[in-house]
């Protein structure tokens, strides 16, 4: 799998970068080409001429690396190897480096290279148990993966500072399995699906000017549209009125109301494997709205009362059509909750239902974190705790591919 595959390993100045001339030897075992980058504090932990060494070629260190027998371009040596890789590692990663990877600093040859990668890049942090849990690490490690980078996991065990607990770089198999993983595209493993995700409020108009609508920020259906595309699937992401960007290699639908958006669901319906109903759509709409500004001035009184109709339920039509497609659903209850997500899964049709209770801390609408309990078809239920929404993505996918299985 690695054979003749081009990868660039960045060293980072962490204790646990004397393991990586291991690493090296381990590609270059497996048939790759390796070229390596370091941080000057890299230094620090292991020597230049030992990885020029095993890996055959010159080591980029600093910025303005000397130029050795043309083998790199002062001005561009970054350029040339974003170019010529095809999977960049940094490693180990530390809570500096991951910081200013989240952030976009350009400040040392590791991330500058970072910056200029055409490749997938794997980040494997290694540092004190108490850095790696701090809120402001796992905050950028979340951005890192919502940029499409892929974060391992740190080991757990005996660390540099003699305490016990996760931070330990991930073992060198680790590393070689996740490389063979990436080049083989193995880590698609949504690949060659078609996922339909809605998000967002809809807009029901009252006149031009005013309508009808609700809280939804559409944060966590962008979540699901970015985490699918990333794992490989062919995303539509059918949007009501956000002003969010849209994901990378996703396509994306804008609609304004609960009409639109359920004309743009059964248009595309037929069409997809699975779809994640992630968009908080009006259930009723005004019935007669005006074609022009309602003025105050004219009202015969100080009270104006608006007739609303029922709107057309978008997820219990696609219960009743769907035929192999997987079906996902959000409930929403700030009452009853459960109750409530198991007569919806039911009536419904679904295959899997995401309780939100929005008045929970760290789960209120808006938010980039959320608290959700799954419940599959089969009963299961399951509390996950609370995580930011694209890791709860990334959860909702996992039962998705279980049941397209």
């Amino acid at each position: 799998m690695l054979k003749n595959r081009h990868i660039v390993l960045g060293i980072t100045g962490g204790v646990a970068a004397y393991k990586l001339p291991l690493l090296v030897r381990e590609f270059k075992k497996a048939g790759a080409q390796v070229r390596v980058v370091m941080t000057e504090s890299a230094k620090a932990f292991v020597t230049p001429i030992t990885f020029s060494t095993l890996s055959g070629h010159a080591v980029v260190v600093g910025m303005f690396p000397d130029q050795e027998a043309g083998t790199v371009h002062v001005g561009t040596w970054h350029i040339e190897l974003a170019q010529w890789a095809e999977l960049m590692f940094i490693a180990p990663a530390t809570a500096n480096t991951i910081a200013k990877l989240a952030h976009g600093y350009a400040d040392n040859a590791v991330t500058a290279l970072a910056l200029a990668l055409r490749c997938p890049l794997v980040i494997a942090p290694a540092m004190d148990t108490d850095m790696w849990v701090h809120s402001a690490t796992q905050e950028n490690i979340t951005k890192l993966r919502e940029m499409g980078y892929t974060v391992l996991p740190p080991a757990k065990g005996e660390l540099a500072s003699g305490l016990v607990g996760p931070g330990r770089l991930p073992e060198l198999d680790v590393l070689v399995r996740t490389a063979e993983n990436i080049l083989g595209r193995g880590h698609f493993d949504l690949h060659g699906k078609k996922i339909l995700v809605t998000a967002g409020p809809t807009h029901e108009a009252i006149d031009p000017v005013r309508f009808v609508g609700n809280r939804s920020s559409g944060k966590m259906g962008f979540a699901i549209a970015n985490a699918a595309a990333q794992r490989g699937a062919e995303v539509t992401l059918i949007s009501g009125p956000v002003s969010l960007a849209t994901p990378r290699n996703v396509r994306r639908v804008d609609v304004e109301s609960a009409r639109d958006m359920h004309n743009a669901v059964m248009k595309h319906f037929p069409k997809v494997d699975a779809v994640v109903m992630a968009a908080a759509v009006a259930d009723f709409s005004p019935a007669a709205p005006s074609a022009q500004k309602i003025k105050k001035e004219k009202l015969k009184s100080d009270s104006f009362s608006l007739v609303l109709r029922r709107t057309k339920d978008i997820l219990q039509a696609l219960g009743v059509k769907k035929s192999g497609a997987v079906l996902v659903g959000f409930a929403l209850e700030t009452e009853h909750g459960l109750a409530s997500a198991k007569t919806k899964l039911k009536q419904k049709n679904l295959d899997l239902v995401v309780l939100n209770k929005p008045l929970q801390e760290g789960a209120g609408i808006g938010k980039d974190t959320n608290i959700v309990t799954l419940i599959s078809k089969n009963g299961k239920v399951e509390k996950l705790p609370k995580m930011a929404k694209f890791d709860v993505a990334n959860e909702i996918l996992n039962r998705v591919k279980k049941i397209l299985s």
